[in-house]
């Protein structure tokens, strides 16, 4: 589908009794956890519903904890293909713990596959999200999100340079798109009854928090794994208007990124350097872009604590 359709009236499903809800739209299975686990883990606990697409299996992974081609382990002894298959069996299950323990009410895979890094062969794999027609996944985007009817939408930064891999930027053009064409009758009659977002959020490693972290390690530990390489990225904290504290829910980011077992090497300082608490304690805040807003913007200089701030209270819970 090249632009929107006509067609009208085709939708006779139910829609849902309007409540809270958030829905976050990820790459592959473990960008959940280290991209907003505790916002999400918190909001859940408050009762808000909260939904997490995962667009592709991540069958390019590669292993990225040793420990696991150790004697005994899964993957001993295998060929770099044998790994490959073994993890793209692994991952739903690592996936599915990881939801479990941030407390996501749905996870909803949008069955492409992974695209692997940039200029690699898998990018012109025909199953694959970089090779998806752009109006056929962002059509299966607003289907999700016309039948979950959330008034908050999270996705990655307009601004991917510091890792352009080519599912993260197909995951940015189709969460705007969707954003714009959910609520429009016009577009997509056969996905659901029309519902607009208020909010899109884009997600944002902040160099605030990093200089936080680092220096708590040299504090605490007498080292850190932040080198020049990540002191020296490009800086996006004047964009952020968003900071969620999360103190209490640090737990959910290192639970889900431990349940990536394939993924995550639990003794990597870079990921474990500091405990939960002092984690909370040394940055106790998610940090939030504000992309898009039907619902008004911070002025400048200010900062929100909440994603549904400016949301009508006429949303119930």
């Amino acid at each position: 589908m090249s632009g929107p359709s006509h067609r009208r009236g085709r939708y006779r499903g139910t829609v849902p009794e309007l409540q809270r809800c958030i829905l976050t739209v990820h790459a592959h299975p473990d960008d959940e956890a280290s991209k907003g686990a505790p916002t999400l883990a918190m909001y859940h606990a408050q009762g808000v519903r909260t939904v997490l697409v995962c667009c592709t299996g991540g069958e390019e992974g590669d292993l990225q904890n040793p420990k696991l081609r150790a004697e005994g382990g899964p993957f001993h002894g295998m060929t770099p293909e044998q790994e490959k298959v073994k993890m793209a069996e692994l991952r739903p299950a690592e996936l599915a713990e990881s939801a479990r323990i941030i407390g996501f009410d749905e996870v909803v895979m949008l069955g492409y596959r992974d695209s692997g890094m940039p200029d690699t062969e898998p990018n012109s794999h025909p199953e694959s999200f970089h090779m998806a027609p752009i109006d056929e996944a962002t059509e299966r985007l607003v289907a999700v999100i016309r039948r979950n009817r959330p008034q908050v939408l999270i996705t990655y930064s307009d601004d991917q340079a510091g890792y352009p891999h080519p599912d993260h930027l197909k995951v940015f053009d189709i969460s705007v798109l969707a954003f714009e064409r959910a609520g429009d009758p016009d577009w997509y009659p056969d996905a659901g009854e029309p519902f607009q977002p208020s909010k899109m959020y884009f997600t944002t490693w902040s160099r605030a928090r990093m200089l936080a972290i680092h220096q708590a390690m040299i504090d605490l530990r007498g080292s850190s794994p932040y080198d020049d390489k990540w002191m020296d990225r490009p800086d996006q904290d004047h964009r952020i208007t968003t900071k969620v504290d999360v103190s209490g829910y640090m737990w959910a980011r290192s639970g889900a990124l431990r349940a990536h077992a394939t993924q995550v090497d639990p003794e990597e300082s870079w990921w474990f350097g500091l405990t939960d608490d002092e984690l909370a304690v040394t940055y106790p805040h998610e940090d939030w872009v504000l992309g898009r807003s039907l619902v008004g913007y911070t002025e400048p200089g200010e900062i929100e604590t909440d994603l549904f701030e400016r949301i009508p209270e006429a949303v119930r819970t």
